[in-house]
């Protein structure tokens, strides 16, 4: 049975990956992978927002990329995606991301609670000390699930990121996830597995069991992501990822084609 499709990867435009996208299709070729998908960083309406993804007017060299890692690599399918922030009150800079490009899928993530705050980020790691734990959680649930609804993503990405750095409040945060997860069922929306969070202090896949389970029962659909910021890292841990999904119950997996999606068994 063959791989599911990695639809989490990035390239050196968002400042903090190496390897171009043809570095990382030959990789996926080697691994034995027949579908991939790039899905950087998006540029924000401020091209200095933060120094962790591409620019605006680098957007078409992106989409250049991506393009020659499809023409150099025809036998793999190369899907153009992006990773995109949501915060409130930017739903129409989304949009106009939307109509730049004809993409195959968006990825929306959470990673800001507030303007100033992306909470993964290693160089604001002091800023948990300051704050209580399950209020963090609360605001980043508060707003996946309003990402979750507002029907601007396909796949929503890493959806407990907040335990990146093994900070989880002593709460059941299950009502939140339930919350969130009634969301992206009623948009049609879904959750990747990304195996990202083996490699980061959590040293647990995005999303955890816990959360999956719930997902299950809901019937949103799951794809796979490695998150990969290297060539090396592609494909990473998708055996571990896999074999989580089946022991909750899930058999098929979800891709896309010019933002709809297509079911495959798993």
């Amino acid at each position: 049975m063959s791989l599911p499709a990695d639809l989490h990867m990035h390239t050196p435009l968002c400042r903090h990956a190496v390897g171009e996208p043809v570095d990382y299709a030959q990789r996926a070729l080697d691994l034995g992978f027949t579908e991939i998908g790039f899905s950087d960083h998006s540029p924000m309406p401020r091209d200095d927002f933060d120094n962790w993804r591409m620019q605006d007017r680098q957007l078409d060299d992106y989409v250049a990329k991506v393009r020659l890692a499809q023409q150099k690599f025809p036998q793999l399918t190369i899907r153009l995606a992006l990773e995109v922030d949501y915060l409130p009150g930017h739903e129409d800079w989304i949009r106009s991301l939307a109509a730049r490009h004809p993409w195959d899928y968006f990825i929306g993530s959470v990673h800001y609670v507030s303007e100033a705050w992306d909470i993964d980020n290693p160089a604001k790691l002091s800023e948990w000390k300051k704050r209580d734990a399950y209020e963090v959680w609360q605001i980043y649930f508060d707003r996946l699930t309003l990402a979750a609804a507002s029907g601007l993503f396909d796949i929503i990405g890493h959806a407990d990121l907040p335990k990146k750095f093994g900070i989880r409040p002593a709460q059941d945060c299950t009502p939140f996830y339930d919350k969130f997860l009634e969301a992206a069922a009623t948009a049609g929306c879904a959750i990747e597995l990304n195996t990202a969070g083996l490699r980061k202090p959590c040293e647990e896949i995005y999303p955890g069991r816990d959360l999956l389970e719930i997902a299950f029962n809901k019937h949103v659909p799951i794809t796979f992501g490695s998150d990969a910021h290297a060539p090396t890292e592609v494909g990473m841990n998708f055996a571990q990822a896999i074999a989580l999904a089946r022991s909750v119950g899930y058999t098929e997996t979800v891709h896309y084609k010019l933002r709809q999606a297509e079911s495959a068994w798993l």
